[in-house]
C-alpha cells in the first residue's frame, strides 16, 4: 500500500523544506503556507523514499531526511516518475492529478549544492489539487481510474 511518509513545506522557493505534522492542499493552490503554492501545474511536489535509497545506495547522500530535496509530500510504495501526466492520486481525502515528471534544477539550488544531487529534475512528480483536504503522516495513497 502507497502512503504519505511526510508533509513538507518552506516559505521559500529552491530551499530545503521542514517536515509539519499536517497539510491543508488547497483546490487550484497547492499546500497552504507553502512558497510553491499558487495558480499554476506546479502546485505540489511528491518525491517517494525510493528515489531516496537509489542515491543513498550510490553513496551520494547522508542526509535522507523527508524535505531534503524540496517535495511537499514524501510518499513510500509507489514509483511516482512511472506514472502518466494525468493521472489522479487519492492523498487521504484530498485529490490531485498530476501535471509534469521532473523538472529542470534552477542554478545555484540549495538543494543540489547542500546534498551534492537533487533527485526532483528526474524522478520527483508535481500536482495541482482537484479537491482539498487535510493531510498528513501515515494517509494512504491511491491511484484513481
Amino acid at each position: 500500500m502507497a502512503k504519505v511518509i511526510s508533509i513538507n513545506q518552506s516559505e521559500e522557493k529552491g530551499v530545503v523544506k521542514k517536515p509539519v505534522a499536517q497539510g491543508e492542499l488547497v483546490i487550484d493552490h497547492g499546500l497552504k503556507n507553502d512558497a510553491h503554492s499558487g495558480p499554476w501545474h506546479r502546485q505540489v511536489s511528491l518525491l517517494g523514499l525510493e528515489s531516496f535509497d537509489k542515491l543513498a545506495k550510490l553513496g551520494k547522500i547522508d542526509n535522507l531526511n523527508p524535505g531534503v530535496f524540496a517535495e511537499n509530500i514524501t510518499t513510500e510504495g509507489l514509483v511516482l516518475y512511472e506514472l502518466p501526466v494525468g493521472t489522479k492520486l487519492k492523498i487521504g481525502e484530498a485529490i490531485v492529478e498530476v501535471t509534469q515528471i521532473g523538472k529542470k534544477c534552477h542554478h545555484g539550488c540549495e538543494i543540489f549544492q547542500k546534498v551534492g544531487d537533487c533527485v526532483m529534475p528526474r524522478e520527483g512528480i508535481f500536482t495541482r489539487v482537484l479537491k482539498g483536504a487535510t493531510i498528513q503522516s501515515g494517509d494512504a495513497i491511491e491511484v484513481l481510474p
